[in-house]
Formats: C-alpha cells, structure tokens, sequence
C-alpha cells in the first residue's frame, strides 16, 4: 500500500499550465511562475522546462530539485484552509509553499516580496 496523498503522483505537467493559467487571469506571466518556481526549487529555467517535459510527478519534482531555497521558512499563511508553515510532511509542505507563492503572484504582490527580498 502506498503512503502519502494522491497529488505526490501526479505529474507537475498537469499542474504547471494551472498555475500560469492563475497567473495570467491577474495580468501576471509564465516568466514570473517560472521565477517562483526556480527561486523554490533551485532548477535553472531550462531544468524545469525538462522536468514538465519528463512530466514527472510532485515527488520526483522536489525530489530532483537541486536546492529548496532556504528563505522557505519565511512563506507563511493559508491555502486551501491550511497553515503552509504548520504543514508536516516535507513534500506536502514543498508542494503548499508553492501553490501560496503562485497565490501571492495572482494577488498582484511585487515579486520582490513573493521571493522574500
């Protein structure tokens, strides 16, 4: 029986195009998600453009990061009714951190502040 919530295995490609959906409903970019997603993770442009190519699951995507930023612990607030910073599984936690930094960016907060400058 496998442990963990069903979005581990859901490949990041089918999410990817939400999130720039959501960005972009608010006037904001696909280069901006990118940014997010690369300052989170730690992939150049080109890695994370493989990774939604590969269409690796959540799991293999932060598994395969190369560095989760370490200006994470400052991401605070809610998603979905949750507190990200009270979440405790890592990955579900890497996975919540990142829908709230896609939040903020819909919500029109300058990047500077969305990447915790």
């Amino acid at each position: 029986m496998t442990t963990g919530h069903p979005i581990f295995k859901m490949a990041f490609a089918k999410v990817y195009p939400m999130y720039i959906q959501k960005a972009e409903r608010k006037g904001r970019t696909r280069d901006e998600v990118d940014e997010i997603i690369c300052w989170l993770t730690g992939y150049s442009t080109a890695e994370l453009e493989n990774q939604v190519e590969q269409e690796v699951d959540f799991e293999a995507f932060f598994a395969q990061a190369p560095a989760i930023n370490p200006n994470v612990s400052l991401i605070k607030g809610m998603v979905c009714g949750i507190r990200v910073e009270e979440v405790e599984d890592p990955l579900m936690r890497n996975i919540r951190y990142l829908d709230k930094l896609v939040d903020e960016l819909a919500k029109g907060k300058a990047m500077e502040k969305i990447l915790r400058g």
